[in-house]
């Protein structure tokens, strides 16, 4: 099997081409493939399909198997790699996902793209769209305690995918593998979360480390990024443009007044080879 590595600021993703390859059963190879020792290394698997209502399609699998709705970062390198590899030569193209399908402006650098602005689409704020268990209301600086008696202020939002937002004045108190887990498996989320400690710095700028769902830390995540837009509306932290500082890099998100949120960022390609199945 042919894949291609790539990465969105980070955010790295093995990725195949099923218009030329067939991948039977990616929910049992996404933990083997992903393997940062044994496999090739990844925070998951993404499948790039033919599509009846897109350019192409995208099935992201995390790196415990678990299928995810959609991925922010990994959607704007399925878009260079469809574009790179003339699958198609639309600009914007559109690409199917879980989570519906999305329009995709690509930038490019001699040919090749280098950066994209996605449009994410309109976030859901109410709790059985989160889901999360309780009465039918938004999830605004609500509070959330864990097992261990730790309580955190939460903002929840789906971006086709489950997340919560936590702001914090410091990182320093924060042991991301410790609460993020205990969060993402709180029993208020039946289908876990995606879990952001998010430090404001001004209204335009916003510093966030992120613990995923089925995957555990990463260096970003651009869902993740759209839906602390959002939040930083909701809390009166940050006007409707942000810069997100993110450990593997940035990305502008912009809450526009159509609803919809759009994230742009860079897509790297890092190389290509082949798995023995």
């Amino acid at each position: 099997m042919k894949f291609t590595k790539m990465h969105g600021i980070g955010n790295d993703y093995v990725y195949v081409n099923c218009f030329e390859e067939e991948v039977k059963d990616p929910a049992k190879l996404a933990p083997i493939i992903s393997d940062r020792h044994f496999g090739v290394g990844s925070d998951g698997l993404i499948l790039i399909l033919p599509s009846k209502v897109a350019d192409c399609k995208m099935r992201i699998f995390n790196a415990d198997g678990s299928e995810a709705q959609m991925c922010g970062n990994g959607i704007r390198c399925v878009a260079k790699y469809v574009y790179d590899h003339k699958i198609t030569q639309k600009n914007p193209l559109t690409v199917e996902t879980q989570a519906g399908v999305k329009t995709i402006q690509l930038f490019t650098t001699n040919g090749k793209v280098s950066s994209a602005r996605v449009n994410m689409g309109k976030p859901r704020l109410m709790r059985s769209e989160i889901p999360m268990l309780g009465k039918e209301t938004q999830v605004i600086d609500e509070k959330l305690t864990l097992g261990d008696g730790t309580s955190f202020n939460i903002t929840c939002v789906s971006m086709g995918n489950p997340h919560c937002v936590i702001f914090v004045d410091t990182f320093d108190n924060i042991d991301l593998t410790k609460h993020g887990a205990g969060i993402e498996r709180h029993p208020s989320f039946p289908e876990r979360t995606n879990v952001h400690f998010v430090r404001a710095h001004n209204p335009g700028e916003v510093t966030m480390k992120t613990w995923e769902r089925g995957s555990g830390i990463t260096l970003a995540c651009g869902t993740g990024a759209s839906a602390v837009c959002v939040a930083g509306v909701l809390n009166k932290k940050t006007g409707r443009k942000v810069l997100a500082h993110l450990p593997g890099g940035d990305l502008d998100l912009e809450w526009s007044e159509d609803g919809n949120v759009y994230m742009t960022g860079p897509a790297t390609e890092v190389f290509t080879g082949k798995w023995t199945l």
